[in-house]
């Protein structure tokens, strides 16, 4: 599905290479669902957009042989200064997706009326979390990256955003990013645990969980 070949993924700062992944191979099978740990500022986001594409490494290189959405966080990768309908659109050509069709998904999931006409920085950020969810589940993929997509909206939006993602999610793998180990244990067959820039793998989901609640203490 994904693989990751001698992957190495470092900054330049004051000086100094901050090592994100250090020399790092792994292959992500198809049909299996993995939750990517870590403590904070380990490097988790930049792994994700390093599979995405969305970044590229130093060294290494990064295959897909399946269709790979964007890090659905909430709020990533739109141009502010245009309107939602104009992001739609790029990001509807971009998949070759039918605009329409997409139009009309978005406008009914968000709810977010004449605001798909307006800036997306005059969007709140509720208003720009219901566009963003939206246009994700418009879109179908074979790999759905999740960067901590954070719950918004009443409990109806939140029921139609869960329902809408374990739709997509029975024809569709996952790879997420969580701090919620409930939603780890629900979505993801196997863990991996980025740790001084390598990315230990464990099979055994809460065994994973037991190692980075220890390295956050």
């Amino acid at each position: 599905m994904i693989t990751l070949e001698n992957v190495t993924k470092y900054y330049k700062t004051a000086g100094h290479k901050r090592y994100i992944l250090r020399k790092q191979s792994m292959h992500f099978e198809a049909g299996t669902s993995y939750g990517i740990l870590g403590v904070n500022g380990a490097g988790k986001s930049t792994t994700m957009r390093l599979i995405a594409g969305a970044e590229l490494p130093n060294q290494g290189k990064v295959r897909r042989n399946v269709r790979v959405s964007w890090p659905l966080g909430f709020g990533h990768g739109f141009n502010t200064m245009l309107s939602g309908k104009e992001n739609l659109k790029f990001v509807a050509r971009a998949y070759g997706e039918d605009y329409r069709r997409v139009l009309r998904f978005v406008a009914e999931f968000a709810e977010i009326g004449s605001y798909l006409n307006e800036p997306m920085r005059t969007y709140s950020s509720g208003m720009g979390a219901r566009f963003a969810f939206g246009l994700s589940m418009a879109v179908e993929f074979d790999c759905y990256l999740v960067d901590e997509i954070t719950a918004v909206g009443d409990a109806n939006f939140q029921k139609r955003c869960r329902d809408a993602f374990n739709l997509r999610r029975e024809k569709a793998d996952v790879i997420m990013i969580s701090h919620d180990m409930g939603t780890i244990k629900d979505y993801c067959d196997v863990a991996i645990v980025l740790i001084d820039g390598h990315l230990v793998t464990f099979e055994d989901v809460d065994e994973g969980i037991a190692t980075y609640m220890r390295l956050n203490r």
